[in-house]
Parts: structure tokens; C-alpha cells; sequence
């Protein structure tokens, strides 16, 4: 059976999608998500990912609170910008970050928040220096935002992915 389902959740979870996405429900959708639910996690198979070790799941679970107050403080932000009711001088600008972690999970984690918080846009990622380039909507205070990425986010992503 795990050959023929080498990853369940994932067949159920794209079976499912799909299903949603294209309600709805005919004959044809369902056979369609079956095949894509069977067909795709092959494939994952193949590819032999790694498996993920969260070592610190109390501590995600705060990370979460943390990256879901800070999208909603740049969602007001980026509003206030965009309907002109930020005082101040804004600028737009890149900061670079030299960052410590170096775990693949950990990196591609970041690398959502900082792309998914309004304001914000994961750029490039130097491996061999270690240093992330990142664009900021309002870019005034750059040594703030080095602080914050490394404060907030990258250390208890070292914890958690360590």
C-alpha cells in the first residue's frame, strides 16, 4: 500500500483541493483528482525530500502569533501608505541581512514570512556569504528591519529547525 501511496496525506490533501477548487463535484473532476492525488506524491518519491524535525513545535506555534501580528501591523502600514496617511519621508530601498541560519527548512520558512508581510520581498540569498537581500516598501530605518528579521524570525527558526 505505501507504493501505491507513498505519501497519504498529501494524496488526500490534493484530492481534496482539487475537489474544492473545481466544484462542483462532476464524474470527470473526481477521476481528475484521484489521478493527481495518486500521480503527484509519486513523483514527491521520487524526489526523496528529507524529512522535516521540528524540535521546538510550542515555539512555532508562538512564531505563528508573531508573524500573524506583524502582517497585520504592515497591512495598516502599507494602507496608510497607499492612501497617503503616512507622515514622514517614505523611501523605498533593498537592506542586506547576514543571516546565521543555515537550515533549508528554515531558510525557505523566512523566506514566506518575509515574502507573504506586505511591504516586504525576499530578494536573493547568497549561500555562500550567508547574507539575504530583501526589499522594503519603506525602507527609513534599514538597521530596524536587520534587527527585526534576526530578533523575530531567524532566531527561533534556528530553534526550531536546528
Amino acid at each position: 500500500m505505501s507504493a501505491l501511496l507513498p505519501h497519504p496525506f498529501l494524496s488526500a490533501g490534493l484530492t481534496l483541493m482539487w475537489l474544492v477548487l473545481n466544484a462542483p463535484p462532476s464524474p470527470g473532476n473526481i477521476v481528475l483528482a484521484l489521478l493527481i492525488g495518486l500521480t503527484v506524491p509519486a513523483v514527491m518519491r521520487a524526489l526523496r525530500p528529507t524529512p522535516v524535525r521540528v524540535r521546538r513545535p510550542g515555539l512555532a506555534v508562538r512564531l505563528l502569533f508573531t508573524v500573524l501580528t506583524d502582517m497585520l501591523r504592515s497591512n495598516i502600514d502599507v494602507a496608510k501608505i497607499i492612501l497617503g496617511l503616512h507622515r514622514g519621508e517614505r523611501r523605498t530601498g533593498f537592506v542586506s541581512i547576514p543571516l546565521d541560519m543555515t537550515s533549508s527548512f528554515g531558510l525557505s520558512v523566512l523566506s514566506i514570512i518575509l515574502t507573504a508581510t506586505p511591504g516586504t520581498l525576499w530578494v536573493q540569498y547568497d549561500s555562500h556569504s550567508g547574507r539575504l537581500l530583501m526589499h522594503l516598501l519603506d525602507a527609513a530605518d534599514g538597521e530596524d528591519w536587520v534587527r527585526r528579521v534576526k530578533d523575530r524570525y531567524e532566531r527561533p527558526l534556528i530553534e526550531i529547525f536546528a
